[in-house]
């Protein structure tokens, strides 16, 4: 089986978008929303300012180098080779989940939410898995959503190969209990505030401690053991490379997108299909596209496509103000507008030392 990660060009196929000043982008980004009925995808960059690094740059390059996925078949092998690929998993999602878990909504989410809660925007996939679009509307991450298709699943909870689900944090302790050695690790790494790098997907970059995941424990399902099985194999609620994304979520997500009369891209490079289709169909019916992203994507080369090289925190709030009017300075709006954290992640391309659990 050869299943390969979806990449964009290292440089630019196609030419950047044209310049645009602050005022300039908040101005088009408004008044491509004014019709209203618009479907909102989202991406990794949309996190970005919640402190949840994306998997690539400005450039388009993988800012983690020595990044190596696991995927769906490895996880999902029970043979001995399976368990080490699980303890891999498990041991760097333990370490990173505390830092998703911490996460909070930034001024995107909040801005987006906005225009949701007001019906510019009913509509919103995300191919993000850390709950944050939940958050600002005041839904608890996990909790499904008629309004949010997370396209790409949750990390806010767990099953097991034959289909027990628990709730992450239930999960999280399980994993705690099992290896004492590296809750302490996380604990020391806390207090210290020598951070791990953390993907979007709550997977952490460990390499450069040189550590074994052999000592690493993936618990056993209780539920299975009260059925009389003994069964290590868990997964998150979350798509991994190698694996189909669910029909009925397949669909909806194209749902959203024929339902509406436009689509406003935020945060992404496309690199996946799944969310690259999307735009792709759009297109297909005639819907304006507008792509509001920093750096090279896979939609640069559609012609179709409007593209504004900006991050979206630099306007999302006046866009959202422009776009309401008056209705921004009740509540909830004004509530929202004036919410979100800014904590983009630092820059961390020289790791902190930090002892570790052999």
């Amino acid at each position: 089986m050869r299943i390969s990660v979806p990449t964009i060009p290292i440089r630019a196929t196609y030419p950047p978008a044209p310049y645009r000043t602050v005022q300039n982008a908040t101005e088009r980004v408004a008044e491509f929303l004014l019709p209203g009925n618009v479907a909102i995808l989202t991406g990794a960059g949309v996190s970005v300012d919640s402190g949840i690094r994306a998997y690539r740059g400005h450039d388009g390059r993988y800012m983690n180098p020595n990044y190596k996925p696991i995927f769906y078949h490895q996880l999902m092998d029970e043979s001995e080779a399976g368990y080490a690929y699980r303890q891999r998993y498990w041991l760097r999602s333990f370490l990173g989940w505390s830092m998703i878990r911490a996460a909070q909504p930034n001024p995107t989410h909040f801005g987006l939410a906005a225009l949701q809660h007001a019906g510019v925007a009913p509509r919103l996939i995300t191919q993000n898995v850390d709950g944050l679009h939940h958050q600002a509307l005041n839904i608890p991450p996990g909790v499904k959503n008629q309004h949010i298709l997370e396209l790409h699943g949750s990390l806010h909870h767990v099953h097991c190969r034959h289909g027990h689900v628990v709730d992450r944090i239930t999960f999280q302790r399980w994993l705690s209990e099992q290896n004492p050695e590296w809750q302490a690790f996380a604990e020391e790494t806390e207090r210290t505030g020598n951070k791990l790098r953390t993907n979007p997907d709550g997977d952490v970059a460990i390499e450069h401690l040189g550590t074994s995941y052999a000592n690493f424990v993936v618990p056993q399902c209780p539920s299975c053991f009260l059925e009389g099985r003994m069964n290590s194999v868990h997964k998150p609620e979350i798509v991994f490379f190698g694996e189909s994304i669910p029909d009925l979520v397949k669909k909806q997500s194209f749902r959203f997108v024929e339902e509406a009369d436009r689509l406003l891209v935020v945060g992404t490079t496309l690199a996946t299909y799944s969310a690259f289709r999307l735009l792709k169909r759009a297109v297909e019916l005639g819907k304006p596209t507008l792509l509001l992203n920093v750096g090279p994507s896979r939609g640069d080369g559609v012609e179709q496509v409007e593209r504004i090289d900006m991050a979206s925190g630099l306007i999302i709030t006046d866009v959202v103000k422009s776009v309401l009017g008056p209705k921004a300075l009740v509540e909830p709006y004004r509530q929202m507008l004036a919410s979100g954290v800014v904590k983009p992640p630092e820059d961390d391309t020289q790791p902190a030392e930090v002892s570790v659990a052999k």
